[in-house]
């Protein structure tokens, strides 16, 4: 289930021929959709909303390719119908990309992008990419180094991320993911790590693939020691605001997509993640996932997080830094 034509028109412009994809863009969207994307580009209207960002991109990579590794459509709680698109867009940096130096190399981005449909047009957009990643390959990116393994995200590890999907899972796999977030969120104000029941919901041999900064993971303890403790040392009330957010789950079959903007609120209240001080401030956060299951755990994670958005909320031009950064290294 991809969704309307239209929106597959567009999908398939973007792999095909980004150049002349903006007919199909604009044909994909209702003219008022809300077009929500990551830092710096935030909101916006409609495919021309859209498109603005798409040409920035294309300036500065002209071969430009969206390359698809997850595809899943389903209804949230609310009964909105919504497409999760897991992928990266591909190209040679041949020019500044938000005044990121160009490498005259190949390039990659992550993208976490979701689709609010209503009849054939999107009418909301919320999206994730991956800009942190275009910074670490043009050498300036700012800031400290995640604890994980920064590099290349791959596909599904069973290559069927785009389908078809066997509906027969779809809502064991959503309630599982819901289960563990629940579960996620008792600690610490329940009790010790224990309460999280790590082990009842991941396969042993998970993969966590966290976004630029934060880096890829694997199994419980590589996930505990490189970003769950770093992050609910840094933040552990997060969870208890929920209803000052949203979360949209999504599923088909073995897979499972939330996107939400912002789906997280919490205080920055203990220092230890990204080597930010606490502020003792609330920040709002975005983080787009995907989810794998097989026989019954979570096999792997596919997170994006806004993580340009939590630097600004903070008062951290990460721009001016890697314009600072970029002056030395030309210099």
């Amino acid at each position: 289930m991809s969704g309307p034509a239209t929106l597959s028109a567009m999908r398939a412009a973007l792999y095909r021929d980004a150049a002349s994809a903006r007919a199909p863009v604009g044909q994909a969207f209702a003219p008022d959709a809300v077009v929500r994307l990551c830092f710096p580009f935030e909101t916006s209207a409609g495919g021309a909303g859209f498109w603005s960002s798409v040409s920035a991109l294309l300036d500065a990579w002209p071969d430009l390719e969206r390359r698809e590794h997850i595809v899943i459509g389903g209804h949230d709680a609310d009964g909105a119908f919504w497409v999760g698109c897991c992928g990266a867009y591909v190209g040679t940096f041949s020019a500044p990309f938000l005044n990121i130096p160009p490498t005259g190399r190949a390039a990659h981005m992550r993208f976490h992008e979701f689709f609010r449909i209503e009849g054939e047009r999107v009418v909301e957009m919320q999206a994730i990419w991956d800009i942190p990643e275009v910074m670490m390959q043009a050498g300036v990116w700012p800031l400290g180094p995640g604890l994980g393994r920064d590099g290349f995200v791959p596909g599904p590890a069973t290559q069927d991320g785009l389908g078809p999907h066997d509906p027969a899972p779809t809502a064991a796999s959503v309630a599982h993911v819901i289960d563990m977030i629940s579960h996620l969120s008792r600690h610490p104000s329940q009790g010790g790590p224990q309460v999280m029941r790590l082990e009842h919901f991941w396969h042993p041999n998970f993969m966590w693939y966290g976004p630029a900064g934060i880096g890829t993971t694997r199994g419980i303890a590589g996930f505990r020691r490189d970003h769950q403790i770093p992050f609910l040392s840094a933040m552990p009330d997060r969870g208890q605001r929920s209803g000052d957010v949203r979360a949209h789950f999504i599923a088909q079959g073995h897979y499972v997509g939330v996107t939400g903007w912002p789906n997280m609120k919490q205080t920055l209240s203990g220092g230890g993640w990204l080597g930010i001080a606490p502020t003792g401030q609330v920040i709002e956060m975005r983080s787009l996932d995907f989810w794998r299951l097989e026989a019954g755990l979570i096999r792997e994670n596919w997170v994006l997080v806004d993580l340009l958005s939590v630097y600004d909320q903070i008062g951290v031009d990460v721009f001016a830094r890697m314009k600072e950064l970029t002056v030395w290294t030309s210099g």
